[in-house]
């Protein structure tokens, strides 16, 4: 028996708390690309800084090659798929 997912396959079960209900961003895995966060949420990089957002999703560099780190800015589409996340 399969769980039902909700439309838009952001791949949680149908009725799970939502990132408004729960305090915490959703986070999304993009196959071979970033990782989604949707909701409230601070990003630290790796030399400690906070990056804060105020956009409803962000993207996260998983690749590690991006230009703007944190943030992906669709490097990982022109790596070969044996280097993508």
């Amino acid at each position: 028996m399969s769980t039902p997912r909700p439309a838009g396959g952001r791949g949680e079960p149908a009725g799970a708390p939502s990132a408004e209900e729960t305090g915490h961003p959703d986070v999304i895995l993009c196959p071979g690309g970033p990782m989604l966060l949707r909701g409230d949420h601070v990003v630290t990089d790796e030399d400690g800084r906070r990056h804060r957002t105020t956009r409803p999703v962000s993207a996260v560099c998983r690749c590690g090659k991006s230009a703007i780190k944190p943030w992906c800015d669709g490097t990982h589409k022109v790596l070969p798929p044996q280097a993508r996340p």
